[in-house]
């Protein structure tokens, strides 16, 4: 399905909802930062947000392309990554003034997350103009923030529009275009754990985004030749597969149909990595490893026999300590969390024995360790190197808690529920 049906939304759904996505202008394509006159000349006092690096890629341009319409301009400084914390938000609040009808973000994930969260509490309209096909947030609802420590996804609105040039793309690092492939091909991970938290969970399921998502996957696998050659049509296409994948997070009103264990794992290393200070590698890089984790996961658990002898083992006073001996200072945001969503108080033995044919056959409906292997490899991205970076210690404590950080169940609920 393009991308301008599925602007159109999906009314009625066979999951019964109505689904909609109100982004006006989605422009993908060469020299597309040129349509930037027509498409914001309603608005007068618009603020630019970049930072260095985004900026000398094309925020100098976009800055011409808005001529007198800009009002202001917030360049982030800084050698480092960018964290999308409470320093960084409040100096983009700073910046937006009474007069203030529109914010313009030149950038990828953090810089598209910081204009989504300001401009929703601002209520304002905000546009992104993409510098790299690096993830799939960019139409998605919820921007993914940095708070207190905690790795958070708060609700806020789908950009007015997405400009994205691909002969901006094509010039990204190759680290960030394969960072995109990983977010995508990790949907095979999230799409699992979506169906199997509906059979355990009786979580609401739709069918039409489970599949539209799984089409952009699969489309993207075919991309992997092309995305290492910077061809413009192969990253014109990962860069349309990122969009759809937000809209279609949109259409359900959370990040379910593209976020899972392995964007669990992800966000473990890269919480722990922060409050640590122990370097971790691009989200999408993350994700498409993890994915290879949690299908090894997904192996072990199929070759469990004796479901009917399970009984929980769940040490409330171990488990407690383990937290606190992995997140340090923010432990008790983890605990209370978890807390909070009954996680741990829920029965899911009795499910898991009444349900363990159907469950196998969803864990069996997804790839194998080695095909994710296979496709991880295809676009460079060393698993090896993702191994060696975190070691066994680090990840067996990424399988076993970093379910924790969410309230999302997963593979990794299962994989603690039946074999830790």
């Amino acid at each position: 399905m393009k991308i301008e049906d599925l602007l159109k939304g999906k009314d009625p759904c066979t999951c019964g909802r109505v689904h909609q996505c109100p982004i006006e202008h989605v422009v993908i394509g060469e020299n597309a930062c040129a349509c930037l006159p027509e498409i914001t000349e309603d608005f007068t006092h618009i603020l630019l947000v970049a930072d260095r690096n985004t900026y000398g890629v094309c925020g100098k341009m976009v800055q011409d392309f808005l001529a007198d319409r800009l009002a202001d301009t917030l360049i982030f400084e800084g050698d480092g990554v960018l964290v999308p914390d409470e320093v960084a938000i409040e100096a983009l609040h700073s910046h937006v003034s009474a007069k203030t009808d529109l914010i313009v973000g030149v950038g990828a994930g953090v810089i598209n997350d910081l204009c989504k969260h300001v401009s929703h509490a601002c209520s304002l309209p905000y546009d992104i103009v993409a510098t790299a096909p690096s993830m799939d947030g960019y139409a998605s609802r919820g921007a993914a923030l940095i708070l207190g420590g905690m790795k958070v996804t708060l609700d806020a609105h789908v950009p007015r529009a997405i400009v994205a040039d691909v002969n901006v793309l094509k010039n990204a690092p190759l680290d960030m275009i394969r960072a995109g492939y990983g977010d995508i091909i990790g949907k095979y991970s999230c799409l699992n754990d979506w169906r199997l938290s509906h059979l355990v969970n009786g979580e609401y399921f739709c069918p039409f985004v489970h599949d539209k998502t799984l089409d952009a996957v699969k489309k993207t696998v075919a991309l992997s030749c092309g995305l290492t050659q910077r061809s413009p049509e192969a990253v014109g296409a990962l860069m349309e597969a990122l969009v759809s994948v937000g809209i279609l997070m949109a259409y359900v009103g959370n990040s379910r149909p593209a976020s899972g264990s392995e964007h669990h794992m992800s966000h473990y290393f890269e919480i722990v990595g922060i409050l640590r200070g122990e370097p971790y590698l691009a989200h999408g890089i993350d994700v498409c490893c993890s994915a290879v984790e949690t299908a090894k996961l997904r192996e072990k658990l199929m070759e469990f026999s004796d479901v009917n002898g399970i009984f929980s083992h769940h040490d409330a006073l171990c488990y407690e300590d383990e937290i606190r001996r992995i997140y340090g200072a923010i432990a008790d945001e983890v605990l209370n969390l978890q807390e909070k969503a009954g996680t741990y108080k829920i029965d899911r033995l009795s499910i898991y024995r009444q349900k363990w044919q159907e469950i196998c056959a969803v864990l069996a409906d997804a790839p194998s360790a080695e095909r994710m292997r296979e496709l991880v490899g295809e676009i460079g991205i060393s698993l090896s190197d993702f191994e060696a970076l975190y070691g066994e210690s680090k990840l067996a404590d990424a399988r076993l808690y970093a379910k924790d950080l969410k309230d999302r169940y997963t593979v990794l609920n299962m994989y603690y529920d039946l074999l830790s």
